[in-house]
């Protein structure tokens, strides 16, 4: 990149001033393709954290990831369901658990997560729990969402140049623009979404970042207790993208028809815990852990084109576990990991 050094990026992030989106997808091209040295991922990591991430250069790294990964072109309009993390509250897999909903309902899922950070179970140690192969290639996840109505796109596998930054990352223990990064890069290019972020501060970053990427139909969420999800223990921020339209609106429990729940109520813990609330959920059992699945599946369910609102997508959602279509995607997804 014969138009590209440190110093021109570096400089201007320090003087608290904004890189273009061409130069940020070009400072990404540079750590994705391991000709960045350590010291210098680490300087730009935290000058733009410390500057604050704009939209065009959270728009650019975006777009210098997905150049560097392995994608997989889907031949159906698929919805990622995905979060952020990084709330800290403990709770179960909502929006896995959610996914599983959505597909039930027949939306296409294409999910796109990784293995935990900061907490005891990642959307893809509850996959791996419930017997589906993360490392299946991308051919073959493909055609399980086009089949079934659901897939996993496991970070790592589709996402290999990451191997670069994380060592940094590591070190620095610190959040840094990269947890953000991962939700809005799915492989699969998907035009449809719905994402939670548990700092309130980039809840409209986000939606405007998924704008700048072409999505038609996007919703980005943050509840009021710092949950990465629509809250069922607190008010939750709505952002919602359609065809470059943004609105924003206030939900509380009840608009959803559920009772107002604790934090404590949803908690979680480890892999093999998890996997028995998930199944729980699924086999229709009932409680504040399933009515803030159901809520979760809500989203996906409107961006899809299914449901035209969050009333109507609930009907759909509880249709979806009443009827053992739900479950039936997870069975089938084991199936089909099984034998690809």
């Amino acid at each position: 990149m014969a138009d590209f050094s440190w110093p021109a990026v570096l400089n201007p992030l320090m003087a608290g001033k904004d890189i273009d989106r061409a130069t940020a997808r070009r400072t990404m091209t540079a750590m994705m393709s391991g000709d960045a040295s350590d010291a210098q991922i680490a300087a730009f990591i935290v000058a733009i954290r410390s500057k604050g991430e704009s939209v065009d250069e959270m728009t650019g790294l975006v777009d210098g990831m997905l150049e560097a990964a392995v994608t997989c072109a889907l031949d159906v309009d698929a919805v990622d369901l995905v979060g952020t993390g990084g709330d800290n509250a403990g709770t179960f897999n909502i929006s896995t658990t959610a996914s599983f909903i959505a597909a039930g309902a027949g939306v296409k899922i294409a999910k796109h997560g990784n293995r935990a950070a900061s907490s005891k179970t990642g959307s893809a140690d509850l996959v791996a729990a419930l017997g589906i192969d993360l490392e299946l290639p991308p051919d073959a996840t493909k055609h399980m969402i086009e089949e079934i109505g659901w897939g996993f796109f496991f970070a790592p596998r589709y996402h290999p140049s990451m191997r670069h930054v994380g060592p940094v990352r590591k070190q620095l223990g610190v959040r840094t623009v990269f947890n953000f990064l991962g939700p809005l890069s799915n492989p699969g290019r998907v035009k449809r979404a719905a994402v939670g972020v548990s700092d309130r501060t980039m809840a409209h970053k986000m939606i405007e970042v998924l704008r700048g990427l072409g999505l038609t139909h996007a919703f980005v969420v943050h509840g009021h207790d710092g949950l990465d999800e629509i809250s069922t223990a607190a008010k939750t921020d709505v952002l919602r993208l359609v065809d470059g339209e943004i609105t924003k609106a206030e939900f509380q429990p009840s608009d959803f028809g559920v009772r107002r729940a604790t934090l404590a109520d949803l908690s979680g813990g480890d892999p093999a815990e998890n996997l028995t609330i998930t199944r729980a959920i699924l086999s229709g059992e009932q409680g504040p852990r399933t009515d803030v699945a159901l809520v979760n599946a809500c989203p996906a369910i409107v961006a899809s084109g299914l449901a035209q609102g969050f009333g109507d997508a609930m009907t759909l959602a509880m249709s979806a576990i009443e009827s053992g279509a739900a479950m039936g995607v997870v069975d089938a997804a084991v199936s089909f990991s099984r034998s690809a």
